[in-house]
């Protein structure tokens, strides 16, 4: 009987967006040119990550910078969600080091888009770093959920990664539009970004609870107790 880590992991994305990014993911993929590798484009959605860093932290003197974050944004779904695509195309695929790889490069992009965001003035950075530690949260139950149930969930309540990118790319438009102005609330000045970051910190850390309880009790109907202790 083969044991878990023999049970090969299986990807499921349910957002809502899935259908016709797969679609869209279809038409490319097959028209680049052999030089854009799984690991060149991989490369290029990071670099994409480091471009949106240094624009959020140039928006403050010019919000014109938006239209950069978000053209990284573009760029970074790009290579982000074409790497693993061009690699099971071309049947070079590393599953094992395409996994660890893609998750790593995530949390670094993850990480700079949150600062760059803070450094903006949009959001604050107190709330933009617990918007990171809250999406870090979901990221370390997606792959406990992997590694309990061999199956690595792409989103959560209809949200992955190209939803999230998605989110921004609104959230960006409306501070280019109407940059926030700081409002007092209880002697507390926030801005209108502030608030959308904590009903992101809410929405996350009520998802993470979901699932958590969803899971266990998965798990417990899967693994019964075999005794009991007297």
């Amino acid at each position: 009987m083969p044991t878990d880590r023999e049970i090969p992991l299986t990807r499921s994305n349910r957002g809502w967006l899935s259908a016709p990014e797969q679609r869209l993911i279809a038409w490319i993929a097959p028209g680049l040119p052999r030089w854009m590798s799984p690991d060149f484009l991989t490369a290029l959605g990071f670099a994409a990550s480091v471009v949106a860093f240094a624009a959020y932290a140039l928006a403050p003197g010019n919000p014109a910078w938006l239209w950069v974050v978000n053209a990284a944004l573009v760029v970074n779904w790009f290579g982000d969600s074409l790497d693993g695509a061009v690699a099971r195309r071309r049947g070079i695929e590393r599953p094992r080091y395409g996994f660890f790889l893609d998750q790593s490069i995530d949390v670094l992009s993850q990480f700079l888009f949150a600062v760059g965001l803070g450094l903006s003035g949009f959001v604050s950075m107190e709330i933009a770093a617990v918007g990171l530690a809250t999406y870090f949260m979901m990221t370390a139950q997606s792959l406990l959920r992997a590694e309990v149930s061999r199956t690595f969930h792409l989103a959560s309540a209809g949200f992955g990664l190209t939803e999230v990118r998605c989110l921004f790319l609104a959230v960006n438009v409306a501070f280019y539009l109407k940059p926030p102005e700081p409002f007092d609330i209880a002697g507390v000045r926030l801005g209108y970004g502030d608030l959308l970051g904590m009903a992101w910190i809410i929405a996350n850390l009520g998802l993470y609870a979901v699932g958590m309880v969803r899971e266990l009790g998965q798990l417990a109907r899967d693994e019964p107790p075999a005794g009991k202790d007297f």
